[in-house]
């Protein structure tokens, strides 16, 4: 078991460690790194220790104060976290700085200038950091550097590539790397370890990877079935947009009503395709034998050039993109198949 129940990131807690055992936590934190692989449940683990005024060795809170039990509550007054709307395409620049007519009274950059009210620190988690508007960013430039005294920023982020310069350069860059195959299946044979499938759980975990919140989505039986469909969709030439709009937007809409899990599944739709098309692409250019048998099955029947992969994949990496704008799914979906067919390719190829 990792640090605090975390799996896969102990180097990451013992620097956290080694630097409040010698009074070197620094106020502002980038966490970086792929999509589901537990960033933001450590920095919540992390804040939670942080505040404890009692921690025990290795950064773990004690567990037993008012400050712990507030925190495992989910309503420590210390423990401030802002992340991006479902229905916004950024974090808003009233999270931060509060609505127009509350100016610096309100919003994460006012709360944090206040006096903790437990203990001796305050920690703000800023959630979906790749998503904070321009305006958002940078009214934030001036708290990150210059944080209040036991004051602690994290922001959660994926990629610097994602993040303003200013950003970047205000605070410290801590990399997360994808879960180990192995480490992603004992978390899943843990959650389900009375019904579990030990066969689809391997299966799961090798294809997810690393992250952990994609192995759960592959899990699901309407999923990994459409996953297996949508290798031979993608694999028919011509490809047949209408049908793989008609397939893609049915396991959309058995997620439900609600926007989050229909966005997820529509991203793991998406990132399969990424897959196949990278494959392609490798065989096309080197002759690469993909390493899943379906997909190499497909290239090795029906080759695909490399110029067609190379702009099948730019194409889908854009809609990939777009699901974490808010798009509208149905339109993406339609948009995305409808280039993929014969002639529209040829075209975003040339372009």
């Amino acid at each position: 078991m990792g640090w605090l129940g975390i799996e896969g990131h102990d180097q990451v807690a013992r620097a956290f460690a080694t630097a409040a055992d010698h009074g070197r936590v620094s106020g502002s934190y980038l966490l970086v790194g792929p999509a589901g692989v537990g960033k933001s449940t450590f920095a919540m683990a992390l804040a939670r220790a942080l505040v404890c005024p009692r921690p025990r060795p290795g950064l773990e809170p004690c567990g037993a104060c008012a400050s712990c039990v507030q925190a495992a509550a989910g309503s420590h007054p210390d423990i401030d976290v802002v992340e991006k709307p479902e229905d916004r395409a950024t974090i808003p620049l009233e999270a931060l700085i509060g609505e127009t007519a509350h100016r610096m009274r309100e919003g994460l950059c006012w709360r944090i200038l206040l006096a903790p009210t437990v203990g001796a620190r305050k920690v703000a988690i800023i959630r979906d950091a790749d998503h904070l508007s321009v305006e958002a960013a940078n009214c934030l430039l001036k708290t990150l550097e210059e944080p209040p005294a036991g004051a602690v920023i994290l922001l959660v982020g994926t990629a610097l590539e994602r993040q303003l310069p200013t950003i970047r350069s205000r605070c410290q860059i801590i990399r997360f790397r994808p879960l180990p195959a192995d480490v992603v299946g004992r978390v899943l044979a843990r959650e389900h370890a009375e019904s579990g499938d030990a066969n689809a759980i391997h299966a799961a975990a090798a294809a997810a990877g690393g992250s952990l919140a994609r192995a759960r989505l592959l899990l699901d039986p309407e999923v990994a079935a459409f996953r297996s469909r949508l290798v031979e969709l993608l694999g028919r030439r011509p490809v047949r947009g209408v049908d793989l709009a008609r397939e893609a937007i049915a396991l959309v809409e058995a997620a439900g009503k609600e926007a989050p899990p229909r966005r997820a599944r529509l991203r793991v739709v998406l990132e399969a395709a990424v897959d196949f098309f990278r494959a392609a692409l490798r065989h096309a250019v080197s002759g690469e034998t993909p390493a899943d048998p379906i997909t190499a099955r497909i290239l090795t029947s029906t080759p695909c050039e490399p110029e067609r992969a190379e702009a099948a994949l730019r194409v889908t990496i854009d809609a990939l993109s777009a699901v974490d704008r808010n798009a509208n799914l149905m339109i993406l979906v339609d948009a995305w198949t409808a280039v993929l067919e014969e002639p529209r390719l040829e075209t975003a190829s040339r372009a």
